[in-house]
């Protein structure tokens, strides 16, 4: 390792030598580092599921505009939209068709006392083309009376069970008072809105939720004509409906939107935003500890170089390069213990938590970032030294 670090600086690898002069310091180092990486990815991970889960909810719909209340930031949270504006909507030049959609959470409680939320969806069974191309099929079965296609990757459901279910064999479960029938399943996971996610009829929604009025969808999603140009028809709606208190996005728009809301301005998304900053924060500290400490145990060997003739940058390089090889080593242990960690809360929890290659990426530019940070303020001390003050 000398000799190939050696090759690598052109010159005898000083701070190599003295951080394997003491292993154990070496080692609290690396602990160190790899602790603020493991804090740093998994505070990552966690808004990554985040983002990962509101994407889940986006890509069960197929959507090209949706008319939302001027307060939905989110898909499931927001005032209602009168049903009126779907016909408004259809009056536009270019708009194919259009359809309300209901959501609202419903939790099945069971008599062992687990329970399972799920955020359901109420739609049209006659318009299956707004649902993704794997769950289109499901639409026409959803016209039986109170019948339902579950989420079997819904924490707490056995989805080895889920697998088998059909018209002729469902899984009759109660659901705030209402006995429904799953008839089928398909997976997409649970998230921070819900458990998992349900498929009903829109007469079913309302027999799940006799508060709710047909009259007042959560959202009015539309379809765009194929020989039509979608910005055109976007802002034709957004001035038909200009002034109305709604929100006239393209579906892409807002399902980015609210990935935006809910990273940048729900409690959840700040929170962990935080812990990213204190990872770092708590890197930086303890790299510049280890490597100030260091300093102070040569003070005197930099002083004689420093009476030699040697300059400031010399001493900078030498502690930079500590502060690369703490960044190296303790990021292969971080990433590590943190991938463990990953597979943990997935298990757990059930959140779509991934370690993907660009987060991995970027926290070990990052770690290499911080330590090179630290060091440059370590060498501070060794720039005001004077050698004839040290001896």
């Amino acid at each position: 390792m000398t000799a190939l670090l050696g090759a690598l600086i052109g010159r005898l690898p000083i701070g190599w030598l003295q951080l394997i002069h003491s292993r154990t310091r070496l080692a609290a180092a690396m602990a160190g580092v790899a602790f603020a990486n493991i804090l740093v990815l998994v505070q990552l991970g966690i808004m990554g599921s985040l983002n990962n889960s509101i994407l889940i909810s986006y890509g069960l719909l197929n959507a090209d505009i949706m008319i939302s209340a001027e307060n939905a930031n989110t898909l499931t949270e927001g005032d209602n939209v009168a049903r009126q504006r779907m016909f408004q909507a259809l009056g536009v030049p270019g708009v194919q068709s259009a359809m309300p959609f209901y959501v609202a959470t419903a939790d099945w409680e069971r008599a062992d006392g687990t329970s399972t939320a799920f955020v359901t969806f109420g739609i049209d069974p006659e318009k299956g083309d707004y649902l993704d191309a794997g769950l289109a099929p499901f639409a026409p079965r959803l016209r039986l009376r109170d019948s339902a296609v579950v989420d079997r990757l819904a924490r707490n459901m056995d989805a080895s069970a889920l697998e088998t279910l059909g018209p002729d064999d469902p899984l009759r479960f109660e659901v705030r008072g209402v006995t429904l029938s799953a008839i089928d399943s398909f997976a997409a996971g649970g998230g921070f809105a819900g458990d998992g996610y349900m498929l009903v009829s829109d007469q079913t929604f309302h027999r799940i939720f006799p508060n709710r009025s047909t009259g007042a969808p959560d959202h009015i999603l539309i379809k765009i004509a194929p020989d039509a140009d979608p910005g055109v028809v976007l802002a034709a709606l957004q001035a038909q409906f200009d002034g109305t208190g709604l929100r006239v996005r393209s579906f892409a728009d807002a399902a980015l939107e609210d990935q935006d809301y809910q990273t940048t301005e729900r409690p959840t998304g700040l929170i962990f935003g935080f812990g990213v900053v204190i990872g770092v924060l708590v890197g930086i500290v303890i790299v510049y500890q280890i490597l100030s400490t260091d300093v102070a145990d040569h003070l005197a060997e930099y002083a004689t170089f420093k009476a030699m003739g040697y300059g400031q940058s010399m001493f900078l390089g030498i502690v930079l390069e500590q502060a690369v090889i703490l960044g190296i080593l303790g990021f292969v242990p971080g990433i590590a213990v943190s991938w463990l960690l990953y597979e943990m809360l997935g298990a757990m929890t059930g959140l779509p938590v991934e370690l993907t290659f660009a987060t991995t990426a970027a926290v070990f530019v990052g770690t290499i970032i911080a330590c090179l940070v630290s060091g440059a303020i370590a060498t501070r001390r060794l720039a005001a030294a004077d050698p004839a003050d040290l001896f």
